[in-house]
């Protein structure tokens, strides 16, 4: 029987000359356009797994023949064993009209390997046409892809830098030298994740979750005030410096063209903590302050804890990253922010 993909990912591909773009019909996937040199013949083309597909109907639009023709040729490639069928069939879900009900139902789609098979077996130029065309494709997909991960490959060189840095600077416990390895280990496995859904080895990743909690600034001077009375060995504990605060707060709610900036939970908790901890707003305490107002914020977002009822960011995990953010430079900001994401970001959080 014909495998189903795990999915397709979303993301672009540079337009060739018979090239257009569209988004995905469904949030797991990627389509891009095909019109042959004469315009005659457009299909909706799915990418997916390094590869197109094109259903039998599609195929036989793009050779100009009867659907019955393809079919039977199909069948030859697999009866005679050019191609196996497990590795180059696959289903994917279509949107259907039939009498008058739109339905969606699994459509078996072909790869290149068989259209470039029919091609040669009906003897039409334009499967010559189309194989060049997918091949421009796939190879801007491949070389995106490269790009991407020597992109992230970079990022974690940075995270693994930041922390070879804050060792030199600091005299560091065995507790604290093992939660900073745990930050590398935990963000490295995040890249591996986001790699694996690129290449379609695990189900997508969920966008993130919607803050339904603001932290006021009243708020914040509240837990200050607790946080004094438990931290009272000094009097600059908690006093403000300026109105960095206020506007840290503001920051992470700030909106533009009437979107949030930062869109998600995740995005607003992060700079949260970055911000509490980076623009020094108070005298003294400005990463025992930053951590406990991230915290409070994930508890009253009802994120603190995951589905199982453990910790998402444990003790020794959240010191670390408010170490690392508090000895980093500030053109380090991004990278550090994407930590605290993909951290967040774990599975089984609701």
């Amino acid at each position: 029987m014909p495998t189903k993909p795990k999915g397709r990912k979303t993301s672009s591909v540079r337009s060739t000359a018979n090239t257009s773009k569209t988004p995905a019909k469904d949030p797991g996937g990627e389509v891009v356009f095909y019109r042959s040199p004469d315009g005659m013949v457009r299909l909706e083309v799915p990418l997916a797994q390094e590869t197109v597909w094109l259903t039998q109907q599609q195929m036989a639009a793009l050779f100009q023949r009867e659907r019955s023709v393809i079919t039977k040729h199909i069948n030859n490639v697999f009866k005679e064993g050019e191609l196996d069928l497990k590795a180059t069939c696959a289903k994917f879900a279509q949107v259907q009209s039939e009498g008058g009900r739109t339905v969606k139902r699994d459509v078996d789609h072909f790869n290149l390997d068989v259209v470039i098979s029919v091609g040669y077996r009906v003897k039409s130029k334009r499967g010559t046409q189309f194989r060049i065309w997918a091949t421009q494709v796939l190879r801007d997909h491949l070389l995106k892809g490269y790009s991407v991960n020597q992109r992230r490959l970079a990022e974690l060189q940075q995270t693994v830098r930041l922390v070879a840095t804050m060792a030199e600077r600091r005299d560091l416990s065995g507790d604290e030298a093992t939660a900073l390895l745990q930050v590398v280990g935990e963000y490295s496995r995040a890249l591996d994740l986001l790699d694996d859904y690129d290449h379609q080895r695990v189900p997508a990743l969920k966008a993130g979750n919607k803050a339904r909690y603001t932290l006021t600034y009243e708020e914040a001077v509240g837990i200050v005030e607790r946080l004094r009375e438990k931290f009272g060995d000094s009097t600059l504990f908690g006093r403000e410096k300026d109105n960095s605060l206020h506007s840290s707060l503001n920051a992470i709610s700030q909106t533009f063209g009437g979107q949030d900036l930062y869109p998600t939970l995740e995005a607003k908790a992060a700079h949260l903590l970055y911000f509490l901890v980076k623009n020094h707003p108070f005298v003294d305490g400005n990463k025992r302050i930053g951590a406990a107002l991230f915290l409070w914020y994930l508890e009253r977002n009802g994120v603190l804890t995951t589905t199982s009822g453990e910790r998402l960011i444990s003790d020794a995990t959240l010191v670390a990253m408010t170490l690392m953010i508090a000895e980093s430079r500030s053109e380090e900001k991004e990278v550090l922010v994407r930590i605290v994401m993909h951290l967040l970001h774990q599975e089984g959080h609701a």
